[in-house]
């Protein structure tokens, strides 16, 4: 390596920059979503959440559209007086009740979380449509009042069923389109149509404008939940993610990997001399040097499930999801070359006139055997032989360690300084 005094020192700022830039809902919200909605794996984030908070909600609100079915048809049976009204029965409760005990079925089914967003914004049309046929049924013995149960299952579909707005917009449009279109072949009288065309239009500029308005109060607080989550899950000196994220994902990938049958990598890379560092040039310039590590390292591993965090002083750790070996030797090549290229000038080191670190990487398959106690041990006995082997380079191992005594190489790595 040349000299790395040579490049440019990274901006402590461009730090910050780099590492707020890593968030995605601090990204989404400074680009808007007006369209109501986020980008991919953020949207799918947000409507997995939407819909764990809004099932019980949900399930509330379809047993009382249930009841609503019995009131209704016992309604219909008392306006619309004596006589064979088989037709409306046959749809009240031999097609609308049974397609609602279905929705209620599939919010109380064990996987409804990814079910019921599937279901439902089919299911709501045909509801709706079901109810516009018990109304126009009715209307053509010349009673209207039943109308009222057609805004009512409006009101539904826009605020009560847990449907997005674009999904209950779409509902909505297909119910008045079939409102008019029914209304003109049926024979309805033109002036109850008309009238109440008009009143169901109103009715729903005025639903899909709450409707829209509530959304985007519901996804602005989400990204702003996640923005405090991610500030709480970050190393405040650094800004990348702090020792006890780093424990949290790596029980979760871990577990992942294990499903999938795939590699975990772990790096555990620990800044050369760093106690020397600091005592020769201030604790200062040991904070700004820590800032410029990290961004360093972030700027190394940047594919979408790779993930950096600060273990602890002046060691950092990268964990990543099934890595090929091309790509292992490819990050670990370009964390050092990041750090030579900082150009933090070390007075008292007797490896390089600027700051270098040294790393231990963990290659392995996760399998129930092993633990991540031990996938840590592996990667703290590999950085333990890069310091013993001059530092400022990488070692990986791939040994089997459920014989590994946990902490034995810490203390001696800390021995050896």
């Amino acid at each position: 390596m040349g000299r790395a005094s040579a490049t440019k020192p990274l901006n402590p700022l461009d730090t910050q920059k780099l590492i707020s830039d890593e968030s995605a809902a601090a990204q989404q919200l400074r680009a808007g979503f007006k369209w109501l909605r986020f980008e991919h794996d953020l949207e799918r984030e947000f409507r997995r959440e939407y819909t764990r908070n809004q099932l019980p909600q949900i399930r509330r609100h379809l047993y009382l559209a249930a009841l609503l079915v019995v009131v209704f048809g016992a309604l219909n049976g008392l306006v619309l007086g004596p006589g064979a009204h088989t037709s409306l029965y046959v749809v009240q409760f031999g097609l609308l009740f049974p397609i609602i005990a279905g929705a209620i079925f599939v919010a109380h089914h064990p996987n409804a979380r990814k079910l019921y967003p599937r279901v439902a914004p089919v299911l709501a049309p045909v509801m709706g449509l079901l109810v516009i046929a018990v109304e126009l049924k009715a209307a053509q013995t010349g009673v209207q009042i039943v109308f009222a149960s057609v805004l009512l299952t409006s009101v539904y579909l826009y605020f009560l069923i847990g449907l997005l707005f674009y999904e209950s917009l779409r509902a909505n449009a297909v119910i008045l389109c079939a409102y008019v279109g029914f209304g003109i072949v049926g024979g309805l009288p033109e002036s109850h149509m008309i009238y109440n065309s008009l009143v169901l239009l109103l009715g729903n500029i005025v639903g899909a404008t709450v409707a829209y308005s509530l959304e985007m109060e519901i996804r602005t607080h989400f990204l702003e939940q996640r923005m405090l989550q991610e500030t709480a899950a970050r190393d405040g000196l650094t800004g990348i993610y702090n020792r006890r994220r780093f424990d949290e994902h790596m029980e979760t990938v871990w577990q992942h990997a294990q499903r999938d049958g795939v590699i975990l990598a772990l790096l555990l890379v620990d800044i050369d001399f760093f106690k020397r560092f600091n005592d020769r040039h201030g604790h200062q310039a040991g904070d700004e040097c820590l800032k410029a590590i990290a961004a360093a390292l972030a700027r190394a591993a940047r594919r979408p499930l790779d993930f950096v965090a600060r273990y602890g002083g002046e060691e950092f750790a990268v964990i990543l999801y099934d890595p090929s070996r091309q790509y292992l030797q490819e990050i670990a090549a370009r964390i050092h070359t990041n750090i030579a290229a900082l150009g933090i000038p070390h007075g008292d080191s007797s490896v390089a006139p600027s700051v270098t670190v040294s790393a231990g990487i963990a290659y392995v398959a996760p399998t129930l055997e092993r633990s991540t106690q031990g996938f840590v041990q592996l990667a703290d006995e590999a950085l333990y032989q890069a310091k013993a082997d001059g530092r400022n380079r990488s070692v990986v191992s791939e040994a089997a360690y459920e014989s590994l005594e946990t902490g034995s190489f810490r203390a001696n790595r800390k021995a050896a300084g």
